[in-house]
């Protein structure tokens, strides 16, 4: 990354008051960087059968979420893969892209759950709320030519994964002891995650792809320090 999370932003995210945006955003950008792998996995790695699956996987999930369908508690159950996924025929990094992205579904769906325990502990109640510009943001300099796109693609989820890395870093010192330590363990999937993105960036590519994520990290960098007034939790300068 090429900038830091300003203090501004630290300083808004830890107030009570926004305590729930904080854990509301969280929750959604865990389901969201799920689906993302899922969309990876389902478009250049596997079967139709094998996408089926994955659907069937996050489809509790995605029906508390957007249509408030379910009890929440009841989604630790529903947090397994129904069947191997086997990569199609022809894709020469299938198997990779597939073992990395299933173990970050996995790891987030449970982030999911966590957040909605600490919220229920705070009295947060769940409801639904804005994305902010940062995904879209960065997503809409992704190329439209195979397999750049991919890389692209991987880059993104790469900065993503970093940013929340840090900010979950930066904020826990500055809220509660339950939520702080509850950051403090997301740092090494997060960490993980971004390797494996980038990893898997670097792999498919099959060259050096520096500039392109050199790219990526001023479009994120101008996202992060850029005044924005949707104060979310990959939000820019808080106006």
């Amino acid at each position: 990354m090429k900038c830091a999370t300003p203090d501004s932003w630290v300083e808004q995210a830890s107030k009570p008051e926004n305590l729930d945006v904080v854990l509301l955003d969280h929750l959604i950008c865990e389901l969201k960087a799920a689906q993302s792998a899922m969309f990876l996995i389902r478009k250049y790695a596997v079967d139709k059968d094998s996408g089926d699956a994955l659907l069937a996987w996050l489809k509790p999930f995605e029906d508390f979420t957007y249509r408030k369908e379910g009890n929440w508690k009841e989604l630790i159950n529903h947090n397994s893969l129904s069947k191997s996924m086997l990569p199609k025929s022809g894709t020469p990094y299938g198997q990779e892209l597939i073992e990395k992205m299933v173990l970050l579904i996995k790891e987030e769906l449970h982030h999911f759950y966590q957040v909605l325990e600490i919220m229920e502990e705070n009295g947060v109640a769940y409801k639904n709320i804005t994305s902010s510009r940062y995904a879209k943001g960065l997503l809409t300099h992704v190329t439209n030519h195979e397999p750049d796109t991919l890389i692209d693609k991987l880059i993104c989820g790469a900065y993503i994964e970093a940013r929340s890395c840090e900010r979950f870093a930066k904020l826990a010192p500055h809220v509660d002891k339950r939520l702080g330590d509850f950051y403090v363990s997301l740092l090494r999937s997060e960490a993980r995650h971004y390797q494996d993105y980038l990893s898997l960036a670097e792999d498919i590519a099959g060259h050096d792809i520096s500039e392109r994520i050199n790219f990526f990290g001023d479009v994120e960098a101008k996202l992060i320090l850029e005044p924005d007034n949707d104060f979310k939790f990959h939000s820019g300068l808080p106006v």
